[in-house]
């Protein structure tokens, strides 16, 4: 296939949503550094990281993803993720009590957001080759077999927002991939009693005061509650058109903490208001629309599984981020795609991408 045959296959409107919404994170953390002196610290950094991702939007949407289909992929992918968490827990320093992140010099890199990604291909490659015995029980266990490794490493780091990211995935693909009402029941059922053991074994105290102040953030202003309390000020402070570039007192002032990461949409919409919103919703809603429109005429299981797996992962971080901003939600620190600061979710959210446009361009082909 030509270059000019190429070009004129490609859906332009997935790239053309997602370019405005890194330029919004990037206004955001114009100005955004830990001290006066750095003040384009996060810019600047995020700006490199930008044309890291470009890069690999270019590389995997000039692969063909039918080649995740064969075996020996599909178990250097688990393989692969499985070493990358374990060495987390031995070798990486910890940062806020999680060792989360390899750091290499001035540079971090977070292992789980590309194995969010490994995960989709793992689960759409087993689930394209037995949709028609689907509803038997041992490929539910089997596929929850697959996700349960990266998933029990990533809680031991502990990164209960990633964990939760990892069980939706398994979850959503396995529901799309056919499963029965009954099932559906016991699986419910399951996570229930999941979630209370976590409560019971493996919560933090810290984490338990989150979700407890999520429900109430008047308990503890000062504590637990403060960063959605100051998230709520933000967004409300916006209006409707904001107090303008570089004027957002919650943000610029430091009253929001980790603004640039995991409160990125409550910094964008005090100095963007509504309109602003409105607009990153837009783009949003594109991204869905398009990603949608490919799952539908996707020629294949694996090319459908695939799609949806990868709608799952923007949907659900786009829904937790923006709900715990807007107090609907506790406190994860999960990042917003394309807007927060961090190469890792920045890369894999374009490379995501970029093997979406590969199979929309081959489908054409």
């Amino acid at each position: 296939m030509n270059l000019s045959t190429y070009l004129r296959r490609f859906d332009w409107w997935l790239l053309a949503a997602s370019i405005p919404l890194v330029v919004f994170g990037l206004l955001a953390m114009k100005r955004l550094g830990p001290s006066s002196a750095e003040g384009d610290y996060f810019f600047s950094r995020q700006f490199l990281w930008f044309f890291v991702g470009m890069a690999a939007f270019v590389g995997a949407a000039c692969f063909d993803v039918k080649r995740f289909e064969k075996r020996i992929i599909f178990l250097l992918l688990l393989w692969g993720a499985s070493v990358a968490l374990a060495a987390l827990l031995f070798f990486a320093e910890p940062v806020r009590g999680v060792k989360s992140w390899f750091t290499f010099g001035s540079f971090s890199f977070e292992p789980v957001e590309p194995i969010k990604l490994a995960l989709i291909l793992m689960l759409a490659k087993y689930f394209s080759r037995r949709h028609i015995e689907i509803t038997r029980w041992r490929h539910i266990f089997i596929s929850a077999f697959y996700a349960a490794i990266p998933l029990i490493l990533v809680i031991r780091q502990p990164d209960f927002g990633s964990a939760f990211i990892l069980f939706t995935l398994w979850a959503g693909m396995t529901l799309f991939s056919g499963v029965s009402i009954r099932q559906l029941a016991w699986l419910s059922a399951g996570a229930v009693f999941l979630f209370a053991a976590f409560w019971f074994s493996l919560f933090a105290p810290y984490q338990k005061e989150r979700i407890v102040s999520f429900f109430d953030p008047l308990r503890d202003p000062a504590g637990a509650g403060y960063q959605t309390l100051q998230a709520k000020i933000a967004i409300g402070s916006g209006g409707l058109y904001g107090k303008g570039l570089g004027h957002g007192t919650q943000s610029r002032l430091h009253f929001l903490p980790e603004s640039q990461t995991d409160f990125i949409f409550a910094a964008f919409a005090e100095e963007w208001g509504f309109f602003g919103i409105s607009v990153l919703f837009l783009c949003l809603g594109i991204l869905f629309w398009r990603f949608a429109r490919a799952g539908i005429r996707a020629r294949a299981n694996f090319e459908r599984l695939f799609i949806f797996g990868v709608l799952l992962f923007f949907f659900t971080q786009i829904v937790i981020h923006v709900g715990m901003n807007l107090g609907m939600f506790p406190i994860t620190g999960i990042g917003l795609p394309f807007m927060s600061y961090g190469g890792s979710l920045l890369v894999t959210s374009f490379a995501a991408l970029g093997l979406v446009e590969s199979i929309i361009v081959r489908r054409n082909a």
